[in-house]
């Protein structure tokens, strides 16, 4: 009974050690006008806060290691999803204001946000010889969203 009781106590224990494993994340959120931008949550599931950037635009998160897709929310940004590769351990992104368009419509809003969406690898490379960013490439993929 008690070889019986140890196997299950350690069967759970194992069992529960794998699920929580988890990889930690660090990385910097910057501006398109290269500032740094300090309170911006990063989350999972769109519901879930793992972080928030200081007031040097830094963050660090502990996230779980199934989990491929975070959110960048920032106040007065437009919320960008990237989708982290397996062996990414540092994200350094670059985020775009939200700009209020009146009289106009969401196809136009979308052609004028896709305009600077398209300048942000551009912005990316111009922040690393500015010394802001460190990777020379980022290690996450980044698709544009449209309204």
């Amino acid at each position: 009974m008690k070889k019986l009781l140890i196997l299950i106590i350690t069967f759970i224990t194992s069992f529960c050690s794998v699920y929580s494993q988890s990889k930690t994340l660090k990385g910097r959120v910057i501006s398109e006008d290269f500032e740094t931008m300090p309170g911006v949550f990063i989350m999972i599931n769109d519901s879930i806060e793992v972080s928030k950037t200081d007031i040097d635009g830094f963050f660090e998160a502990e996230i779980p290691i199934p989990v491929d897709k975070l959110l960048f929310k920032g106040i007065g940004l437009d919320p960008a999803t990237i989708e982290i590769t397996d062996n990414c351990n540092k994200l350094e992104v670059v985020m775009m204001y939200t700009f209020t368009y009146d009289f106009i419509s969401l196809k136009r809003v979308d052609k004028k946000r896709k305009k600077r969406y398209k300048k942000l690898p551009e912005i990316y490379k111009t922040a690393i010889d500015k010394g802001i960013f460190e990777m020379i490439h980022p290690c996450y993929i980044r698709d544009f969203e449209p309204y």
